[in-house]
């Protein structure tokens, strides 16, 4: 398993991460903030209280979170 050790946010939605090998890039989940967990993401200041939950995954306060294992390759993907 992929693990994220740092996020930050850019306008648009868009991730930038950085994995433990240091691996790093942006994925945008725009089109991923829909139903009852990720359509609070859509508000910009909530979105932007991402962070690296313990495990490695990418988390906000609500408990949404997003697997690092896909994160990680949608970045190898886009290099």
């Amino acid at each position: 398993m992929h693990k994220v050790t740092s996020v930050r946010v850019k306008p648009g939605y868009v991730l930038v991460l950085t994995f433990e090998d240091g691996t790093e890039g942006e994925v945008s989940v725009a089109d991923r903030l829909f139903g009852p967990m990720f359509e609070p993401l859509k508000d910009p200041e909530f979105f932007a209280q991402v962070r690296v939950d313990k495990f490695g995954a990418v988390c906000w306060p609500n408990e949404a979170d997003l697997a690092p294992d896909a994160l990680y390759q949608k970045v190898r993907s886009a290099a």
